[in-house]
């Protein structure tokens, strides 16, 4: 009996182990097998499962077998089969036993972060991105990177077009081109140099490299347009790779290293006319691999100490090189004297496009990010070790420096910023140049601060409040897991970091969340027009409405999108795919949509807002097909100032005199987050014309029907 009660104590206790440690921390869930986890788990103490909507995957608990994920009708899913030397629990699907799945810490203890992981940052993702097929176009590194992210990644779909000098791609893709989430392109650095770059005679002949440069140039415009056929004519999202530089100068002399004898130099030129050179088209994104092999180290796969410069692949070693044949020395194994990371770079080159991917596409975009202060922007409390008397005060180099370096990056790319910290005010204003040096950082740079002694959830509420934004947009920073854990709990959706300040700035400044893909002139003016919102919702609560709206001077203007190529079309989707209150349907749009909409005679127009207390650029965006609003959209940062009746108004008239139809329609569609723009068509002047489905109604407006439309705002 004692030895069963023993027993029964230590089984116990491994539970009680298995269960803390579970709730410590977030896990990342799904394939294994070198795939990545990007779905981020919380195991909450209630049993239920976190940050992951699912209803597979809804509660957990700890049998005596280990781990059991159980679905939201109690019905076992997933159970435990082993756990792996990193911590990586494999799960075994119940029903299939065949399939297995990983549960992997977001922060491995002690175990040092992968190259992809290192470079491409998850902590900030929360939806899959949802890639289910790719086009692969190119040489072949592109024939090696379909054979193995075939291999590595068997829930995606993998087709490869070959493409060298002088190619062209097949009037259609190997499926439809809709099917594709995007296509990856490879252009060979052999077929842009030619192979007179071999004979190295040649390189000290003056104007040589310069005759190669230019020749490449004309070289690379003719093959990106060929390769780019399935984007100029569908528009297909298309990445772009660069090329990897020679690991070494290819110089005559050491005098020659950057100048006009040198082949590495010549490779960066052209790295740089790529990035020019597709900037001419739409959709097209480049993709820095030579980026990835500095920061890997080019050593471990570039095949340049082996083959020619201009062939810029990874090495391997050829069979007849391993087989015995008669050779006085046996040829020895490539890994024994060049060690191989092949498998990391692959990783990095197909997590870059992931990466590049949920940027376009807008996934879990950051909007704001709140920090908090102490041990969080400084080292140490700012009342406790920053006293006159004590002295010397905690170092500002290293991590602290680099946040606040951040800090400034993320405004740059109209990311808000803002302070949440339990921390008496006067004092952090008295003592924050002391702290702060030599004043790389001011109060003044963030757009919101709450310095109290209020519950955090509280503050955060209400800067998200200030803002317009949920707090599924923003990230709170902070080194306290406590207030963090709090704070994800009154606040569903925000997300949290801050438990290693060695690694806030590369999640902040790296992940594909905070990134955006076009800087239009609304963002980089946000943090200018969110502080003119402040002090204008201030004067809004001192006097009444309509002395209010009279005060402002609002001018609004009214332009149309060209076509595919409109400067504005970035800012049109950027605002598209990130407005939910006040979003007539919540469709999203992609660029190869946009395209397709206005080929077919769909109009899409834009609206500017000004008045005294800022520009606020770019607000919002109408979608009108023949005779029909098909879906209207309005930044909330102009909420409340009537502008969407005015819009509405004009963009009637608008339709009225280009049609002979006299009636215009519009469409709504109920969603769960835009409640705020549900009313608009019926305040409008618009009647109910039929409901379409339970969420979905057609308003119309008679010929002889007027829309309302404000006096208080001016067309500009």
């Amino acid at each position: 009996m004692k030895f069963f009660t023993a027993l029964r104590m230590v089984m116990n206790n491994q539970i009680a182990f298995i269960r803390a440690r579970l709730q410590t921390g977030e896990w990342t869930f799904g394939l294994g097998a070198g795939k990545p986890l990007t779905t981020i788990m919380r195991f909450a103490a209630d049993g239920c499962i976190k940050g992951y909507e699912h209803p597979n995957e809804a509660r957990w608990d700890i049998m005596h077998d280990g781990l059991v994920i159980y679905n939201s009708k109690a019905i076992p899913m997933w159970k435990q089969v082993r756990t792996a030397d990193d911590e990586t629990i494999i799960l075994q699907a119940v029903a299939d036993p065949g399939v297995h799945f990983s549960l992997r810490p977001t922060i491995q203890h002690n175990v040092p972060l992968s190259p992809a992981r290192f470079l491409f940052p998850t902590d900030l993702s929360v939806t899959p991105a949802g890639i289910t097929r790719v086009l692969l176009v190119g040489s072949c590194l592109t024939a090696l990177y379909y054979e193995q992210f075939s291999r590595l990644y068997p829930d995606v779909h993998f087709d490869y077009i070959p493409f060298n000098y002088a190619g062209s791609l097949p009037d259609c893709p190997p499926m439809g081109v809709e099917t594709y989430n995007f296509q990856y392109i490879q252009i060979p650095l052999r077929s842009i140099l030619t192979d007179r770059v071999i004979w190295a005679m040649r390189l000290g002949t003056p104007g040589f490299l310069d005759q190669v440069l230019e020749d490449g140039y004309g070289i690379m415009d003719t093959m990106l347009d060929s390769a780019l056929g399935y984007n100029k004519v569908h528009g297909l999202l298309t990445f772009v790779a660069n090329f990897s530089v020679p690991q070494m100068n290819i110089v005559l002399s050491l005098a020659e290293r950057h100048g006009a004898g040198d082949l590495s130099q010549v490779v960066r030129e052209l790295n740089a006319y790529l990035a020019r050179s597709i900037r001419k088209y739409n959709n097209v994104v480049l993709c820095d691999v030579d980026a990835l092999g500095n920061s890997l180290g080019k050593q471990y796969f570039l095949d340049d100490m082996i083959y020619f410069y201009s062939h810029g692949a990874s090495f391997f070693q050829e069979e007849w090189d391993r087989a015995p044949h008669n050779r006085i020395e046996a040829v020895p194994a490539l890994d024994t004297f060049y060690e191989s990371h092949q498998s990391a770079l692959l990783a990095a080159v197909y997590e870059q496009a992931v990466s590049t991917y949920r940027t376009v596409r807008q996934v879990d975009q950051v909007k704001a990010v709140i920090f908090d202060l102490d041990n969080t922007l400084w080292r140490g409390q700012i009342a406790e070790d920053y006293r006159p008397d004590r002295q010397p005060w905690p170092r500002t180099d290293g991590w602290p420096l680099g946040i606040w370096e951040a800090i400034h990056h993320l405004r740059a790319r109209g990311i808000l910023v803002a302070i949440c910290s339990k921390n008496d005010m006067a004092l952090v204003r008295e003592r924050w140049e002391s702290v702060v040096q030599p004043g790389f950082l001011s109060l003044d740079d963030f757009a919101a601060i709450r310095i109290n002694w209020q519950p955090k959830p509280e503050n955060i509420h209400e800067i998200c409040s200030l803002f317009n934004i949920k707090p599924k947009n923003v990230v709170f920073v902070d080194d306290n897991p406590v207030e963090r854990e709090s704070v994800r709990a009154a606040l569903p959706g925000i997300r949290v970091i801050g438990s290693n300040p060695y690694l806030v700035r590369r999640i902040l400044l790296w992940s594909a969340e905070t990134q955006i893909l076009h800087l239009t002139d609304e963002s980089s003016r946000r943090e200018v027009m969110v502080k003119g919102q402040i002090a204008r919702e201030q004067v809004r609560s001192s006097i009444t409405r309509t002395e209010f709206l009279g005060s402002l001077g609002t001018e609004v203007m009214i332009s149309r999108i060209a076509n595919g190529e409109d400067r504005n079309l970035g800012r049109v989707l950027e605002l598209t795919n990130k407005t939910n209150q006040f979003n007539t349907t919540g469709v999203r749009w992609t660029n190869e949509k946009v395209t397709q909409f206005l080929f077919g005679g769909g109009l899409i127009f834009t609206f500017s807002v000004k008045d005294k207390f800022a520009d606020y650029g770019l607000v919002g965006v109408v979608y009108v097909q023949g005779n029909t609003i098909i879906q209207f959209l309005m930044s909330c940062r102009v909420m409340g100032m009537d502008i969407e009746y005015f819009v509405v108004d004009e963009i009637v008239k608008k339709i009225r005199s280009a049609s002979k139809c006299k009636a215009v329609n519009a469409v709504m569609m109920k969603t769960r987050d835009n409640m705020p723009c549900q009313k608009l068509y019926n305040s409008a002047g618009f009647h109910v014309a039929k409901n379409k489905k339970t969420d979905s109604i057609l308003f119309s407006i008679k010929e002889n029907e007027n829309c309302i439309s404000p006096s208080h705002i001016t067309l500009k």
